[in-house]
């Protein structure tokens, strides 16, 4: 009977990152799917957004206390550093956000090359896992046996691409609490008020979406369903139910440009798409007319176009979202080494845990650091 010295559960980026920093130990290594890394292909467009120029813990829904030391230790800096090391050509795009130049593949292929010496369980769907003396992973095929076990099984969005809940399984198994997990990173759906919406299905621009204390200036994507695109993904992660608020005019100073008592129509003035004017001022019952006929009242209802308020009717679900939040406390790990406080030698790393990153690099960012964190313990 052959005892590994680490088995990792997951073979996604914080599973193969941490993988790669285990040095010559013996890894197995164990995935649901027959090939590795599989959603870190489908990420970024299949450009793999890799880390952000900016990652602080703000950009975190997370105890900032627990996540802000692998954060520290393994900056976005690292990430670049780390990637350049291996010719990885990375290209830097808005919002601080870096890709890479070519494809995602060239990360796949990377953590095939690093992690060759690991022995790789792949279409092998954990089913369970125990511990007496060593850990005992029981896959729908066969039982391995190990001394140390990471689960970096991430959360239960994308099940295409093999995504499940065994991360939470197996914490449950050993006494963790589960914090309970939501689609994140996901559209927005719209209430009856807000239908007019779905016409203009494939309209963007960008809009500033606040919520609570945070706010985010990006593009903002009118779908069938409801609104999507890089504004509202990342309003997603701090949505549970209640109201956000949208400029449509981040860039405007509106009460100065209706001052001017022009013979300009409504939709020849305003800098928006003439089909979104179109549907809002049928959502509030005003004629598109020339700026000089407004009324005060009307001039007052155009002023919603910078602070639109309402309750989104929820999300596009699981099959929409990049990731889950939620996850295993973070309070029963521990910060530096991401070993459970319950139970000795399991660690939980990446998206598994209650850690969950805005849209931009960050959950990527996470992945490698809570990893590499584990990997200097380990």
């Amino acid at each position: 009977m052959k005892i590994y010295d680490i088995a990792i559960i997951g073979a996604g980026a914080s599973g193969l990152m941490v993988a790669s920093f285990l040095g010559d130990k013996q890894i197995a290594l164990i995935d649901g799917n027959t090939k590795i890394g599989l959603k870190i292909l489908a990420s970024g467009g299949g450009k793999c957004n890799v880390t952000n120029q900016n990652v602080s813990t703000q950009n975190y829904l997370c105890n900032a206390d627990f996540a802000k030391y692998a954060l520290q230790n393994f900056t976005s800096e690292h990430t670049l550093s780390f990637l350049e090391k291996f010719n990885i050509p990375l290209e830097l795009r808005n919002h601080g956000q870096y890709f890479c130049k070519n494809s995602a593949r060239d990360i796949v292929e990377l953590f095939k090359k690093l992690n060759a010496h690991a022995t790789l369980f792949l279409a092998q769907k954990v089913k369970s896992v125990c511990f007496m003396e060593n850990f005992i992973i029981e896959t729908d095929s066969e039982k391995i046996f190990s001394k140390k076990c990471i689960v970096a099984s991430g959360g239960v969005s994308y099940a295409t691409l093999g995504a499940t809940d065994i991360g939470y399984k197996i914490a449950k198994i050993f006494g963790h609490t589960i914090k309970t997990p939501a689609p994140a990173l996901v559209g927005l759906c719209v209430q009856k008020e807000q239908f007019w919406m779905k016409n203009l299905s494939g309209i963007s621009f960008n809009v500033k979406i606040s919520i609570n204390e945070k706010s985010f200036t990006n593009e903002l994507l009118f779908t069938h369903k409801g609104i999507s695109g890089p504004a509202v993904l990342s309003t997603s992660l701090y949505w549970q139910k209640g109201k956000i608020i949208i400029d449509f005019l981040p860039d405007t100073d509106l009460k100065k440009l209706l001052h001017v008592r022009t013979n300009k129509q409504i939709s020849s003035l305003l800098p928006l798409p003439k089909r979104f004017i179109k549907e809002f001022l049928a959502s509030i019952n005003l004629q598109d007319k020339s700026i000089a006929q407004l009324t005060n009242v009307e001039i007052a209802s155009l002023q919603s176009l910078k602070n639109y308020i309402f309750a989104p009717a929820g999300n596009f679900g699981y099959t929409k979202a990049e990731i889950t939040k939620g996850g295993v406390c973070t309070d029963e790990i521990d910060a530096h080494s991401f070993e459970s406080k319950l139970q000795k030698r399991l660690y939980f790393i990446g998206e598994v845990l209650d850690v969950s990153g805005e849209l931009g690099g960050y959950n990527l960012q996470w992945a490698f650091a809570s990893a590499v964190a584990c990997a200097n313990h380990v």
